[in-house]
């Protein structure tokens, strides 16, 4: 008996570049889940992938077209359901005009899922999910590339409208570059941090990272008049503003006034650790350096005033 002719499936890398084509969005997350709108009565299983801040559904992994897509940008909540007998994880993704219930197989991939979609939406890590140290880091690397994501797009959309504005207008700030996140903030963790800074200290001695909670943030320093140190200090989320842990703790609007009031208490000693501030170090590193040098008496005093209010050391 003559077999019917079946349609070759395209190849997973071919699938992944055709996505990339038609949504012109960064993947950050992907995987199955059960969605349906909440009026409806039946689940429905799509093969979703998070891109930007749209989740995209497919009827098949291997689809290349997507058949519905959700823009979370605007999302007000997302709200868990109790858990069922199945141990399956439910939640409702609210928005100004419609609510989308989702259902994933298992608790840990429920908040897995839902912690990607708060990050991107909210534009932070969720504080109050109970994820594992590697899933938080994944999601401060995905807030990274989101954050700069929307200062490119910003950047376009201001050079747009500029080319459109009569000369005799004056063009507006950027104002996204007060959300935007300091140049010198990394998502690694605090041993990858030090081997940052130890491997290469031209590009500077101060890295921003998260925190060992991965909640908040930790910046990590390496200075020292002789023997460079490693010192760590932590930096708490509160609301619209930034807390240094000190015993007479500082209060800051932003991550990057956190970062130049360590600069600044320190008379520049502390520099923004910047990778591509490296090769421009190296080439004028042997012509700077007699200048750049502290005597052991100027170090300690540098030290005093980083440390004259005591610093929290981080465990």
């Amino acid at each position: 008996m003559e077999q019917p002719v079946q349609t070759p499936q395209p190849a997973p890398r071919r699938i992944s570049q055709e996505r990339q084509r038609i949504t012109g969005l960064p993947l950050y997350f992907q995987g199955y889940l059960s969605v349906r709108h909440v009026k409806s009565q039946e689940f429905r299983v799509y093969w979703t992938e998070l891109r930007g801040t749209v989740l995209f559904f497919y009827d098949d992994k291997k689809a290349p077209t997507y058949s519905q897509k959700l823009d979370i940008s605007a999302l007000t909540s997302a709200t868990n359901i109790y858990p069922n007998e199945n141990d399956s994880s439910q939640f409702i993704l609210t928005l100004s005009n419609e609510e989308l219930e989702v259902k994933a197989d298992n608790c840990e991939y429920g908040k897995e899922w839902k912690g990607f979609i708060l990050t991107v939406a909210k534009l932070s890590v969720p504080p109050d999910e109970l994820l594992l140290p590697e899933q938080l880091m994944r999601m401060h690397e995905v807030l990274e590339k989101e954050k700069k994501r929307r200062i490119t797009l910003d950047d376009h959309s201001n050079a747009s409208l500029n080319k459109s504005l009569p000369e005799s207008l004056p063009s507006k700030d950027n104002s996204s570059t007060a959300t935007a996140m300091p140049a010198c903030f990394y998502a690694v963790s605090r041993k990858e941090a030090i081997e940052m800074l130890e491997k290469n200290p031209s590009c500077g001695n101060l890295i921003l990272r998260p925190g060992s909670d991965s909640k908040n943030y930790a910046i990590t320093v390496r200075h020292g008049p002789n023997v460079p140190c490693i010192k760590h200090y932590r930096v708490m989320s509160k609301e619209a503003s930034y807390i240094i842990e000190l015993e007479r703790k500082v209060s800051l609007a932003s991550l990057q006034d956190v970062i130049n009031y360590f600069v600044t208490q320190t008379q520049g000693n502390l520099k923004p650790f910047v990778m591509g501030a490296c090769h421009n170090a190296l080439r004028t590193a042997h012509s700077s350096e007699s200048k750049t040098q502290k005597s052991p008496a100027e170090g300690q005093r540098h030290k005093e005033e980083l440390t004259g209010t005591p610093l929290l050391q981080l465990s």
